[in-house]
């Protein structure tokens, strides 16, 4: 017990110090996971072995990302990717396994070697592309939509894989008969499958063809029906109890129940779980369900980064440094020019045809799957295993390093979807630069108004929806001056500023007023510091996206509370006022590139003027409250 308290003190300390910093100097959750598990693993050997049982453990976090996933698709949308799936998806396996089949077999090995390593290094990392896409908000974009289609199509193909693999075999490793099978941990990881299998899926081996078939219908069957008819009535009894912790254990049961389903057919846990999310996506549980797994999620994917760093073998790559590193280089080289090519066909441009391209150029978690069962059927040998492992492991250490290349290759490029800009055939005394949740109530209440707008976004999705329901938008990056010039900034008397991206307004902000002073912006904000951006660049008046909204919630719970609808709306007044006049004081201490909280300055202010608004607010309204409670007590 104590060996495992240590254990799991130096892993979680690793991850305190790492994931913070790492996070800090922009370089993303995942690497700092992977450099803790360096740390504490290669090169202070204060982990070892255990690392291998751990990651068993810690993969499951793949197989609930999954199921979170699904929760966000409903099946309509899943039949909508159905051409990505099998052109992008499909296409990058064969093309990339393909390639690299040429490539080894060019160096002198076998073709039964050949397309094993092919099919091991066609996959990626599920685990860090859709944590780095969630942490950095482009899973929604088109370039991560594809990603994410390839990685699905990924999932599914790692099943004809694992029986095609067997029969490659040469003779040169061991067989099964002689203990080398599925149950045999490499030297990294095993995958999220490979363990689960090993305890519960021997027996389908026996299982005749035709019933494996039945057999896996009836799983995929026994996932469906229950996720749409059972799970409600079974989430209704445990809430009677009122027992939040019940909800949690119930949503564990369920995917691990359907993971152990999956498995027992010989089918991947983690496409299970997906599948089981996508049944559930038009639940009125899912968004429950997806807040009872999210902190597992988070702890086990963290925790299997971290067992990957750990379980990098610098002997293997000590005795062979130049092998491993070209490998490593020639993988992230050729999967990145398939991937390229497909974008092209495939019509992705600009940031989308970038960060497909660059997200999904490593090998992944999978590839250690494929890498055990290659070496305990006999078709690579243990040398060619570590050299694998090792080339899989460094390139998703190298992964958040090519996220960091695509941010600094699409600030170059234009944003959004493929779409070509619209010819813009009106102009109007007001455009609105963005039309998401802000901007679409901005442009309702005018155009209730009856005033005339012109409306610009680059999301092709919501233009679309817009559309449908009679709302003229026009396709185009707003801080095009060319767009914004054609829609009449020359002549406009106001320009809304509601994009998403911050350095986008700010960027339209500075182009609009410097190409046309006279102007009047309005522009969304999404916090402090972003005023003061605004501020800068030379916008007339900046809206706090939340900030309208949260005085109304105070207002009303001082109203809760016994205040007078008047009393509670000179509190919510004078409060604004304070507010607007702290912002414009701090404002002259705000330092660009300098955080708020390492400018003494601004924080002395910052707290002066917040003791200051206390005490106006006691001054003016707690003596009316006591002599109202006073008043009270004589009654």
């Amino acid at each position: 017990m104590e060996t495992f308290l240590l254990q799991a003190a130096i892993y979680l300390g690793a991850a305190t110090i790492c994931v913070p910093l790492a996070v800090r100097f922009g370089l993303g959750s995942v690497l700092g996971y992977l450099v803790a598990g360096i740390m504490i693993g290669p090169v202070m050997g204060l982990v070892g072995s255990e690392t291998e049982q751990l990651q068993h453990f810690a993969e499951f976090g793949v197989v609930m990302m999954l199921f979170v996933i699904g929760l966000e698709l409903e099946p309509r949308a899943l039949w909508d990717m159905r051409a990505r799936l099998l052109g992008l998806g499909l296409g990058q396996v064969l093309l990339t396994g393909a390639a690299i089949v040429a490539g080894t077999m060019a160096l002198g090995l076998t073709w039964q070697v050949a397309t094993a390593i092919g099919m091991i290094l066609a996959l990626s990392s599920t685990a860090i592309i859709m944590q780095t896409l969630s942490e950095k908000n482009l899973t929604a974009t088109r370039g991560g939509r594809s990603a994410f289609s390839v990685l699905l199509a990924q999932d599914i193909v790692v099943i004809p894989m694992l029986a095609i693999m067997p029969l490659l075999a040469v003779g040169g490793g061991r067989s099964r008969s002689q203990g080398g099978g599925h149950g045999d941990a490499p030297t990294v990881g095993d995958g999220e499958s490979a363990t689960m299998m090993a305890d519960v899926g021997h027996w389908v081996d026996t299982v005749p063809g035709w019933g494996l078939a039945l057999l896996t219908v009836g799983a995929v069957g026994v996932v469906v029906l229950g996720g749409t008819f059972v799970t409600r009535h079974v989430f209704t009894f445990v809430g009677a109890a009122r027992l939040r912790e019940m909800h949690t254990v119930v949503t564990l049961l369920f995917v691990i129940g359907v993971a152990v389903l999956m498995s027992a057919v010989g089918l991947s846990p983690a496409l299970g779980t997906f599948l089981a999310g996508v049944v559930l996506a038009n639940s009125e549980f899912r968004h429950e369900l997806e807040a009872d797994i999210e902190p597992f999620k988070g702890i086990l994917l963290g925790l299997f980064f971290i067992t990957v760093g750990a379980g990098i073998d610098f002997n293997t790559f000590a005795s062979a440094p130049l092998i491993v590193l070209g490998a490593t280089a020639a993988l992230i080289l050729v999967k990145g020019a398939i991937l390229f090519i497909l974008a092209l066909v495939f019509q992705l441009k600009g940031r989308d045809r970038i960060l497909f391209t660059l997200s999904l150029a490593q090998a992944g978690e999978f590839g250690f799957v494929l890498v055990s069962v290659a070496f305990g059927d006999g078709v690579i040998g243990p040398e060619l295993r570590g050299i694998l492992l090792l080339v899989i492991a460094l390139s998703m250490l190298l992964t958040p390093l090519l996220f960091i290349a695509y941010e600094r290759l699409a600030a170059r490029h234009p944003a959004g979807e493929s779409a070509p800009d619209d010819d813009i055939d009106e102009q109007a005394s007001i455009i609105i630069a963005g039309v998401g949740r802000f901007g679409q109530v901005v442009q309702r209440m005018l155009h209730g108004a009856g005033l005339r707008t012109v409306v610009l976004d680059r999301d092709i999705q919501t233009i679309q929806l817009l559309r449908k329901f009679g709302v003229k938008t026009y396709m185009g990056d707003p801080t095009r001056p060319e767009l914004l010039r054609a829609a009449g900034l020359n002549t406009a008397k106001i320009l809304i500023v509601a994009l998403d991206d911050r350095a986008d307004s700010i960027r339209l902000v500075k182009q609009a007023k410097a190409a046309t002073p006279h102007i009047h912006i309005i522009a969304r904000a999404y916090d402090r510091v972003h005023v003061y951006e605004l501020f800068r660049a030379g916008a007339d008046q900046i809206v706090r996206e939340m900030f309208d909204s949260s005085l109304r919630v105070g207002r009303y719970a001082l109203e809760q509370m016994g205040w007078s609808e008047k009393e509670a709306h000179e509190a919510r007044e004078a409060f604004f006022k304070h507010d607007r006049e702290a912002m414009l004081a701090l404002a002259k201490l705000w330092k660009p590139g300098v955080p708020i909280e390492d400018n003494p300055e601004y924080a002395e202010l910052a707290r002066e003027l917040s003791k200051g608004l206390e005490n106006a607010l006691l001054t003016r309204f707690g003596e009316d409250e006591d002599a109202a409670a006073a008043a009270k007590s004589s009654d």
